[in-house]
């Protein structure tokens, strides 16, 4: 059974200044409508919803986000049970642990795909045909972290890279590459030389078991792993808010590419596999400077972005099907694209909302205790 992750639990710093212009609050990046009348995050909603049914979907975001409207009428439309609140943002990691912890409570046995909520992708059909490949890969081998990396379009020195090793002309049937290392935000010289030897863009968006995740983390952060383990003792009790908190008090901030991921690759390069996603425009939006390049990028070609073109299948074929993924040739976006930057107000993009009101005026603590009165488990009962 595959569920999804999706990460909101961060500030957005490098984008606050321009958020605040434009809106006049401080509004975390992921809860505003840069693009059409919806959020980031809705976005991430939609886009994981082709393949993830709603009610598999769960959300991690920060306890002050709780104090915009706005953040609370969006998660207002997810089920109480599925909106994970942690009490401070700690880096991916803890992000990403929490909810995990939540997720092996409810399904020991359940694989995940996580989706950072501040991306802008075009093609979101074909996008999530990739992920779907990622996740028949886990479930061929349950001992493998599979990794979405875009063709690298340009050499980014704001992007991290991850190199895939060679194959040496062996091709396995999802197109997946072995890893060799990870790179964060290099200089302009060497992300040059990255573009022009093959490395990719790092997206984040991953897909694992659970169990194979945690199981890592214990080799690798026995101290936070013990941190976690209590929380996922707590899980379900009336401790369970109590818990949280008093671990996030003393909790080290980890970055999860830097001081996860990266120590996987060096200590077992063959558990992270790369899945190269192609023919897809990605971009990560974390700096106004993005924000605009992408703006540009869109501008100067000739298909408006509406709802019917963003996410809509290209000619192309699925992934897994021949020709292979690895042998498919890149698009040079900047120059072949026929894509037209539409503003909101112009845009065919359309709200979307059920009417709920579910966690309007809610704390994490009542959040929290609905989920202990309304769990979904996939099987068995929390043990």
């Amino acid at each position: 059974m595959l569920w999804g992750l999706l990460l909101a639990g961060g500030e957005g710093k490098r984008l606050q200044d321009y958020i605040r212009i434009a809106r006049g609050e401080d509004l975390p990046k992921q809860y505003v409508n840069f693009v059409g009348r919806r959020s980031m995050l809705e976005h991430t909603f939609e886009r994981a919803e082709r393949l993830i049914p709603a009610r598999q979907i769960v959300t991690v975001v920060s306890q002050q986000h709780l104090r915009h409207g706005a953040v609370r009428d969006q998660l207002s439309r997810r089920a109480p049970e599925n909106v994970i609140v942690q009490p401070e943002n700690k880096e991916t990691g803890p992000g990403i642990f929490l909810p995990l912890m939540h997720l092996y409570k409810r399904c020991p046995d359940v694989t995940v795909a996580v989706f950072p909520s501040d991306h802008f992708i075009l093609e979101e059909d074909r996008f999530m045909d990739h992920v779907a490949v990622a996740a028949q890969a886990v479930a061929h081998d349950p001992s493998r972290i599979v990794l979405l990396a875009m063709e690298a379009q340009y050499p980014e020195v704001e992007y991290g890279y991850v190199v895939p090793r060679e194959n040496h002309g062996r091709l396995n049937i999802w197109g997946i590459r072995n890893t060799a290392r990870f790179m964060e935000k290099p200089d302009p010289l060497t992300a040059r030389h990255l573009v022009d030897t093959g490395g990719l863009w790092n997206t984040m968006i991953m897909v694992f078991k659970v169990r194979t995740l945690l199981t890592i983390l214990q080799r690798l952060h026995p101290t936070m792993h013990e941190h976690f383990s209590r929380i996922y003792d707590a899980i379900g009790t009336s401790a369970e808010t109590r818990t949280i908190d008093e671990v996030y008090r003393t909790l080290e901030p980890i970055n999860f590419s830097k001081g996860f991921l990266e120590l996987v690759a060096a200590t077992s390069p063959e558990t992270i596999s790369i899945l190269p996603v192609l023919q897809v425009f990605w971009s990560d939006w974390g700096s106004p400077e993005r924000l605009l390049q992408v703006r540009e990028i869109l501008a100067n070609s000739g298909h408006a972005v509406t709802e019917r073109t963003v996410g809509s299948r290209s000619n192309q074929s699925r992934p897994g099907v021949e020709p292979p993924l690895a042998q498919r040739p890149l698009l040079a976006y900047r120059k072949d694209s026929s894509i037209e930057w539409k503003t909101s107000s112009e845009s065919g993009w359309t709200a979307h909302s059920t009417g709920r009101n579910d966690h309007v005026g809610r704390t994490a603590h009542g959040m929290a205790a609905e989920r202990s009165r309304s769990r979904r488990n996939c099987t068995n009962s929390y043990r």
